[in-house]
């Protein structure tokens, strides 16, 4: 799998933080407003840093969903190619905690769990992985909504070499 192949697949990993399938089951109202406050317009520029450093552009968008979950569908454009990531997030009453689910472009699915913070949310994922010449990865992702702002880092560590990439994008309205 080549740098740009991984890149896809962590950051199709790192929208997983900021999206969900489960049905949130009488949330509480804080809860609910806390996801619902992200409602808007996003858009981030960042840094990929590995063999070379390039430039991420990345814009998403979040709407309101059905039963108090809130919709995401989300694009990053990295040296001509391009990751989608789309799903939803909410808060599950029956498990009490924040969990998003996605899906991508970059033929990945799953599920995060998120944990409040001050005053916003933090998902985190670390998932282990082979790449297509079925080399080790980790892969780390974490998604921070806090006030008027998003952060995304995500990062793949080839096992055996110890070769990495590691991306940060802020986001703002």
């Amino acid at each position: 799998m080549t740098f740009f192949a991984s890149l896809w697949r962590a950051a199709a990993l790192a929208g997983l933080l900021a999206v969900s399938g489960a049905a949130p089951v009488l949330a509480a109202p804080a809860d609910v407003a806390l996801l619902q406050s992200y409602i808007g317009e996003w858009r981030g520029r960042g840094v990929l840093i590995g063999a070379n450093t390039e430039t991420v552009v990345c814009r998403m968008s979040l709407t309101q969903g059905n039963q108090q979950k809130v919709n995401y569908n989300g694009r990053c454009t990295l040296a001509g190619t391009q990751l989608s990531v789309a799903g939803t997030m909410a808060y599950v009453e029956a498990s009490r905690r924040f969990e998003a689910a996605m899906s991508s472009n970059a033929t990945f699915t799953g599920i995060a769990v998120g944990q409040k913070r001050g005053g916003g949310l933090v998902f985190n994922l670390r998932e282990r992985d082979k790449d297509e010449e079925g080399k080790d990865l980790n892969i780390s992702a974490q998604i921070s909504l806090n006030g008027d702002a998003i952060n995304v880092v995500f990062e793949v560590v080839y096992v055996e070499s110890g070769d990495s990439l590691r991306a940060e994008v802020p986001f703002s309205r």
